[in-house]
C-alpha cells in the first residue's frame, strides 16, 4: 500500500488515499486508477481521541451498488484481500499509536468508505483476523450494508462470528434503508435487496442478549418518507434503533436532485423532523440523530463523500 496523499484536520477528520497493487498490469482497464481506495479517520469534539476513534475502511475498489447519494459508486474494478483491509488499519493505528496498541475504550472500525462489505467475504476474514492482529481491547467493528438479496450466505456466516469473536455488544451492524416506500428505496439503492421483513427476521437472529440493537439508518431526503408506523409493525424495538442523518452534499447528491431534510445547521425542515423522532419514541424505538460536523463536509469524511473524484 502506497499512500498518495491525506486530507483534513488533526481534530476532527482526515482521509487518507493509497494505491494498492502497483505491480498489476491495468493496460486493459477501462478505470485510470483502479486500485485506488481511500479510507478515514475520525473522533467526536469535544470526545477526545483517546476516548473515541472512528476508522473507517475500504473493502471494495469502487462499488457496483451505485447509490444515487453516494460518490463512490461505479468505476468497480474487484475486492480487496483482507490483508489489504487491515493494511488500511495497520497504517491508521501506527500513525496515532507507533507501539501498536490501541488503548481507546471505543475503537470503532466501520467497513463503510468504499465498497458494499456483503458482496466481498474477504470481509468475514478480516473479522476473524482482526482479534488477534490489532493490539485493542476497546474494538468495535460496525458492518454497514444495503442488505444485497444475495448476500444471504456472508450474513449467516458474520453471525456466526459476532457470537464466537465479538459478543456482549461488542460488533454493529447496520443496514441503510433510507425510506420506507419500497419503490423509492429502489430508486435510491437500485440494487436487488432483502425486503424489509426479511432484513428484520435476520436482525431479530443476530441481536441475542447483551448484543447492541441492530441499526436501521435513514438518510433524510424530502420526498422519501418514513412511516413509523410501518417500521413498528416489521422491526421489534427491543432488536432495532433508529439512526437519523442528512443526505451529505455529495457530487451524486447535487447531481439527483437529493434535498436533506437535515441540514447543516439542524434548521431545515426542524418541526417535521421533531415531529417524527418523537412519532418513533412513542412507539418505543431508540432513535440516534446523527449530524456531524459542518467542517466535515469540507474534509469529504463524511459518508458518500469521495475525495478522489
Amino acid at each position: 500500500m502506497k499512500i498518495i496523499s491525506e486530507h483534513g484536520n488533526e481534530e476532527l477528520a482526515k482521509v487518507y488515499i493509497a494505491r494498492f497493487r502497483e505491480d498489476e498490469d491495468t493496460t486493459g482497464s477501462n478505470v485510470k486508477d483502479p486500485y485506488l481506495v481511500e479510507f478515514a479517520e475520525s473522533i467526536q469534539p469535544p470526545v477526545p481521541r483517546e476516548e473515541k476513534w472512528v476508522i473507517i475502511i475500504s473493502s471494495l475498489f469502487g462499488c457496483p451498488v451505485r447509490c444515487r447519494m453516494c460518490d463512490a459508486g461505479g468505476n468497480y474494478s474487484g475486492k480487496l484481500e483482507a490483508e489489504e483491509m487491515l493494511a488500511q488499519m495497520d497504517y491508521l493505528i501506527k500513525t496515532r499509536f507507533p507501539d501498536g496498541k490501541v488503548p481507546v475504550p471505543k475503537f470503532k472500525v466501520q467497513f463503510a468508505r468504499m465498497g458494499e462489505p456483503a458482496l466481498n467475504n474477504n470481509v468475514l476474514q478480516t473479522l476473524r483476523m482482526m482479534p488477534e492482529r490489532l493490539e485493542a481491547p476497546g474494538l468495535l467493528p460496525c458492518v454497514s450494508s444495503v442488505a444485497p438479496a444475495g448476500a444471504w450466505p456472508f450474513f449467516e456466516e458474520l453471525l456466526e462470528i459476532k457470537d464466537e469473536l465479538y459478543p456482549d455488544g461488542k460488533f454493529q451492524l447496520q443496514f441503510s434503508i433510507h425510506t420506507t416506500d419500497d419503490e423509492k428505496r429502489d430508486e435510491l439503492m437500485p440494487i436487488n435487496k432483502m425486503t424489509l421483513e426479511q432484513i428484520s427476521d435476520f436482525g431479530q437472529r443476530f441481536c441475542k442478549e447483551g448484543d447492541r440493537k441492530v441499526t436501521l439508518n435513514f438518510a433524510m431526503a424530502r420526498g422519501y418518507p418514513v412511516n413509523p408506523m410501518k417500521l413498528a409493525d416489521i422491526f421489534p424495538t427491543d432488536k432495532f434503533l433508529i439512526k437519523l442523518t442528512p443526505i451529505n452534499p455529495t457530487n451524486n447528491s447535487k447531481a439527483n436532485q437529493l434535498k436533506s431534510l437535515i441540514d447543516e445547521e439542524y434548521h431545515s425542515q426542524q418541526e417535521d423532523l421533531k415531529k417524527l423522532i418523537a412519532d418513533l419514541e412513542s412507539l418505543g424505538f431508540e432513535v440516534v440523530l446523527s449530524i456531524g460536523e459542518v467542517e466535515e463536509n469540507q474534509i469529504k469524511s463524511n459518508c458518500g463523500m469521495y475525495i478522489s473524484h
